[in-house]
């Protein structure tokens, strides 16, 4: 997950702090809308 959080800071000029909150939104939100996808989203992102 480091490898996408560095990469938001990169091309969106954001913190490692708000590159982390903004990921954990699209992890909870794709969660949300697909929740048969729970577990291959938490491998992908992180638990």
């Amino acid at each position: 997950m480091q490898e996408l959080i560095d990469k938001l800071k990169a091309e969106v000029g954001i913190t490692d702090e708000q590159a982390k909150k903004a990921i954990e939104a699209i992890k909870s939100y794709v969660i949300e809308k697909f929740p048969m996808m729970e577990g291959a989203v938490s491998n992908l992102f992180g638990s």
